[in-house]
């Protein structure tokens, strides 16, 4: 946001939410500009009328990512099968009430392991606080994008879901209505300099 500042005189004020969390406050007509969350919540909130089509860029994707807190031995996950046996054998996991979780869940289900799994898992709003879970210890295992493992202390990253059953969240942004600050903001976001910063965050740009 910086470098858009320097660059084009707007000032940015960014609220950080989860996906699930930025839904409900913008259907509850929350003051905004533009809203950067996954795509299948951007398409509701058109659908909705709160974001405008012709604004909206699908400009980042990320995978889902698994993790443990510190000390904890690093599983298996290079297969299906070993990271549903890393699953069963943890005592708590987490992963969030966002896109990645709601597939974690689906993913569980066909397993058929939902009902051993449910008392021992956590559900928070969102990745980002699932990563703070495993920082303090309270979980063993942890699922989410893998961007927001990024850079957390006592966080220890064991890798991506197998390739077979990984499942991508595209990052997509939209504006609340016409105008030329929200423009400038969305034309900046697919610029080079922003797919550089895209990388550093484990994620790709789309």
């Amino acid at each position: 946001t910086v470098a858009f500042e320097s660059a084009t005189g707007h000032s940015v004020a960014a609220t950080w939410t989860g996906t699930s969390s930025a839904e409900q406050r913008l259907n509850a007509n929350d003051p905004f500009d533009v809203a950067i969350i996954g795509g299948d919540a951007v398409d509701r909130l058109i659908a909705a009328g709160k974001l405008t089509s012709a604004s909206k860029i699908a400009f980042a994707r990320t995978g889902i990512a698994v993790a443990t807190r510190e000390g904890y031995p690093s599983p298996n996950v290079a297969t299906p099968e070993a990271l549903r046996d890393a699953v069963l054998s943890a005592g708590t996991i987490a992963y969030s009430a966002g896109p990645s979780g709601a597939y974690m869940a689906d993913l569980f289900k066909r397993w058929g392991i939902t009902e051993v799994t449910a008392g021992k898992t956590r559900k928070p709003s969102s990745g980002a606080e699932v990563a703070q879970a495993l920082a303090s210890g309270e979980i063993d295992i942890g699922f989410a994008q893998a961007s927001e493992f990024r850079g957390v202390a006592k966080v220890k990253e064991v890798g991506p879901l197998p390739s077979s059953i990984q499942n991508f969240t595209v990052y997509t942004a939209a504006a609340s209505a016409p105008g030329e600050a929200a423009e400038a903001f969305l034309h900046a976001l697919q610029k080079p300099e922003s797919a550089r910063a895209i990388r550093k965050m484990n994620m790709e740009p789309n």
